[in-house]
């Protein structure tokens, strides 16, 4: 198919499959523009030192896991018009006659298609080029539109007394509870691991704890990651407000601090 210059829809239909790697370029651009615009100026800086690795990552090798993850941990709908959005960058670049292996980033984008079909297929090229700057602004004013209308906490907006921070798959899955022990475990070390554990005991809804040394007792948002609805301070006493399951995570962190 590079010598010739039959269009590459006929000669590749499949390839309308794999242009996913496109919303992890031109997508992630316009999400961390909009997150950037919409960070507290005060914020504006660290939430760039956050996003520009984050999104070269994204666009030069097609891993998207902080940026995506970030906002599946955050507000989860925004995860569902990411998918629409890329759903629909993908089915007009396919209309427009754009196929080819494009399931990853960058690099591997123009070696796999650009390179080779230049000589013949450059119009292809400068198609995707085009539409996929076109998403990129539709991107960044519907994700700048919804980050505002909801109010939503991405990096820069959240609470002073929470971190700016991107989340990754760990962070995720800890907020999803993959069972009692992941959420025990997450507050057995923001607690300053075992060793700093003096007392457990908990009421209906929360844990208590008295420790050794409340110095490395890690902050709010630490907790709050692993999926406490906050925290009361009081000295070396500590109470994590956990809610109902309260009894469960009580018994995990015990085992936990048992194996330990």
């Amino acid at each position: 198919g590079f010598a010739t210059t039959l269009p590459l829809k006929e000669l590749f239909p499949q390839g309308g499959f794999a242009l996913h790697g496109n919303s992890k370029i031109f997508g992630c651009i316009g999400i961390a523009l909009a997150i950037y615009k919409t960070a507290r100026p005060e914020k504006k800086k660290i939430v760039s030192g956050l996003l520009i690795p984050a999104v070269l990552t994204a666009v030069l090798v097609g891993i998207t896991e902080p940026l995506e993850f970030t906002f599946l941990f955050i507000a989860p709908f925004l995860f569902a018009v990411h998918a629409v959005l890329a759903a629909s960058m993908a089915a007009l670049m396919y209309a427009f006659g754009v196929v080819g292996n494009m399931g990853s980033g960058l690099i591997e984008i123009a070696a796999l298609n650009w390179l080779p079909l230049m000589k013949n297929h450059s119009n292809v090229m400068f198609t995707q080029l085009i539409i996929g700057a076109i998403f990129t602004v539709i991107y960044y004013f519907i994700f700048k539109f919804l980050i505002e209308k909801f109010n939503v906490k991405t990096p820069g907006r959240e609470d002073e007394t929470e971190e700016t921070k991107l989340y990754t798959k760990a962070d995720w899955k800890a907020k999803k509870g993959n069972g009692y022990e992941g959420k025990a475990g997450a507050f057995l070390e923001a607690l300053g691991g075992a060793e700093n554990i003096e007392q457990v005991n908990n009421c209906a809804t929360r844990l208590r704890v008295s420790v050794k040394d409340e110095t490395k007792v890690a902050p709010d948002a630490a907790f709050k990651a692993a999926g406490a609805h906050g925290v009361v301070r009081n000295g070396k006493a500590f109470q994590i407000i956990v809610g109902l399951s309260v009894p469960q995570v009580r018994e995990s962190f015990e085992t936990l601090m048992a194996q330990n």
